[in-house]
């Protein structure tokens, strides 16, 4: 699953397209196809990989503390949100554990205290974000602020000036100007170690460091001690304000090069929002491959968002790799 393909990564891309199997491949099995195989994959909406058929989320219910899995209905199949609702018929439940599907045991748990503010942090309710996907329920992870997901302790994700891409579904109308719903890569620390020492997607209309065109929100970089819209900190104007339910926001990022990604996760094709140099002072990079969902680096905490699911890549995917993901994802039917 994990190596690359012995046969050109065109021909792989465009036999899928051309058999229609956008929905049976998954994202990771496309970024597998495109020479960048995820090393980390996080939905508790649905399977990211057609072969996959295990746990998506763990659920932790008040009544008796007893937890249980929320799994794939089959093999790339949609999650069983009906078992959730059994389990957590007359009590609350909350979302104890994001499954890593990737096969990297790059699992997320509730974050620990960090420079920025004290923890464990809260979990998220498991109802709070109901969706459904081709008409079958399923759930998202709702992140008020206060609640955070992290790993420290992973394997296989970009570090240093390594080359990465990340993509995540959010609620395109769950936002604050705080900081930061992020997910990506940070420190494994919990501290904010310097500039560059992250890469994480952001979503919202925080605009301390810098924005994109009319009011937010916008999907921007959090590279640490700044969010990132274009070459500088400050407005780029090509980074235009999300007005979708869905969203579907992408990050890559190499040697002296990144860009941002998007668009609407239910229809149409992807925007480049920028592609060009990293900031000064963001060159090399630095990255320390701890993966975040819901907080900054440092667990900043004030922030809000929504999620349903994400990955994060070995290697800078191709933008033809990256259509075909969107393709994918639309192919996914998210609706409310």
């Amino acid at each position: 699953m994990f190596s690359r393909p012995s046969f050109p990564r065109t021909r792989v891309l465009a036999s899928l397209l051309a058999t229609a199997s956008l929905v049976a491949a998954g994202p990771c099995d496309i970024y597998a196809a495109g020479g960048t195989p995820c090393v980390a994959a996080h939905s508790t909406t649905r399977a990211l990989y057609s072969a996959y058929a295990n746990g998506l989320y763990q659920v932790k219910r008040s009544s008796d503390g007893a937890t249980g899995n929320v799994v794939a209905l089959s093999a790339g199949g949609l999650a069983n949100a009906a078992s959730q609702d059994t389990f957590c018929a007359g009590t609350t439940c909350l979302i104890t554990i994001i499954y890593d599907q990737s096969g990297h045991n790059n699992h997320l748990y509730q974050a620990p205290a960090g420079g920025a503010a004290t923890g464990p942090d809260a979990l998220a309710n498991a109802v709070s974000a109901p969706v459904k996907l081709n008409g079958q329920k399923a759930y998202g992870v709702y992140i008020a602020p206060g609640v955070g997901y992290r790993n420290d302790a992973v394997v296989g994700t970009a570090t240093g000036d390594g080359a990465e891409g990340i993509y995540a579904i959010f609620d395109g109308t769950h936002y604050n100007n705080q900081c930061c719903f992020d997910y990506g890569n940070a420190e494994t620390s919990n501290l904010d170690t310097g500039a560059g020492h992250m890469e994480a997607i952001y979503f919202g209309d925080c605009t301390f460091w810098g924005s994109g065109a009319g009011s937010g929100p916008w999907i921007m970089a959090d590279l640490e001690n700044g969010l990132f819209s274009g070459k500088s900190a400050g407005q780029n104007t090509a980074d235009v304000s999300i007005t979708s339910r869905f969203v579907t926001a992408m990050l890559k990022g190499e040697a002296n090069q990144w860009g941002i990604r998007g668009g609407n996760a239910v229809s149409g094709l992807l925007s480049t929002y920028y592609s060009g140099a990293r900031p000064t002072g963001y060159n090399p990079m630095r990255k320390e491959g701890a993966i975040i969902l819901g907080i900054g680096g440092d667990n900043s905490k004030s922030a809000e968002g929504t999620f349903y699911e994400g990955a994060m890549t070995a290697g800078y995917p191709s933008d033809a790799t990256e259509a075909l993901v969107q393709a994918n994802i639309v192919a996914a039917k998210y609706t409310t």
